[in-house]
């Protein structure tokens, strides 16, 4: 398998895990020189095709984050509960909540 394939695999498994619409949380930005700041939410609005998860952050800033680059993961069906006030029990809660993406 050539790197062109590697990536395009990579990124349609991105795709999958992060549809548009997922609500994330930014752990922490790599070598950005402009970097968001820790701990800030967003949501994706595209995966591209070499896997970068393009998000509009909610401090007003988008940016593509770099799987491997930058530290980040999907909320949790209890901090989605939480933005939507209302509350769930931890035992309502989906098991996939998909891994943390990180350095």
């Amino acid at each position: 398998m050539n790197e062109w394939e590697r990536m395009s695999r990579m990124a349609e498994t991105y795709k999958k895990q992060y549809p548009v619409g997922t609500r994330v949380l930014l752990l922490h930005m790599g070598d950005d020189p402009r970097p968001i700041p820790p701990n800030t939410r967003g949501t994706v609005r595209t995966v591209d095709s070499l896997g970068t998860v393009h998000c509009s952050f909610d401090n007003g800033r988008q940016l593509g984050l770099v799987p491997g680059e930058d530290s980040f993961r999907k909320l949790t069906e209890q901090e989605l509960a939480e933005e939507q006030g209302t509350t769930q029990n931890d035992d309502d809660m989906d098991e996939d909540n998909g891994p943390v993406m990180g350095m």
